[in-house]
């Protein structure tokens, strides 16, 4: 049994933008599902059930219309200005046995000692490419930061990936890291400097 969260589907069969705001005004989401060399569908879902999975950033459902069920990815959701409408949505068909390629979204874990320390937190990368089963697409990828001190870095390299999934960043790529604040930078190069200029004690 699939442990992938479910979409029912009502075909949609009015388009256009009108049709589009009568259809959110019932509490539904336009959308269309697309791939795999077949035609493009319109569908809708109720806002109650399609929010939810979007709030957990779980990728892979099962999509069924008319009885019908395949697997989807949920490919681009459309907000309104201020984020707090869904406009539309599109899924793209999958085969379960197939591998995708996709950006997953890093999840820092922790507080790091380093900015407990004074330091300033650098996230490179909020998320990174992966190629995996689709079957073990993750939702994102937790990156540990609780031991990360002053002057730190976290690479590619140190990330634990889920089984069967592979990232073609480069492992000595650095994506998150404590540095020290530029004032304090400054402040200890002066430090230094008066010390060098100060003569010595006869």
């Amino acid at each position: 049994m699939s442990n992938d969260p479910k979409l029912v589907a009502e075909p949609r069969t009015s388009a256009g933008t009108s049709a589009a705001r009568k259809l959110r005004k019932t509490g539904r989401t336009p959308g269309n599902i697309y791939g795999h060399k077949q035609d493009s569908i319109a569908f809708s879902i109720n806002n109650d059930v399609l929010i939810p999975i979007l709030k957990t950033g779980h990728k892979v459902v099962d999509f069924e219309l008319d009885g019908k069920q395949e697997k989807a990815i949920i490919q681009d959701v459309q907000w309104d200005t201020f984020s707090k409408y869904i406009q539309h949505f599109d899924l793209l068909r999958v085969d379960a046995d197939e591998r995708v390629h996709v950006e997953v979204a890093l999840s820092l874990k922790g507080t790091s000692p380093g900015v407990i320390g004074g330091g300033i937190l650098e996230q490179t990368r909020h998320s990174i490419p992966v190629d995996c089963p689709v079957i073990r697409l993750p939702d994102k990828i937790e990156v540990r930061i609780g031991a990360l001190e002053l002057g730190e870095s976290i690479h590619v390299s140190d990330l634990e990936l889920p089984p069967e999934v592979t990232t073609s960043l480069p492992p000595g790529e650095v994506l998150i890291h404590v540095v020290i604040p530029k004032k304090g930078v400054e402040l200890e190069e002066e430090e230094a400097a008066e010390g060098e200029a100060t003569p010595a004690a006869e």
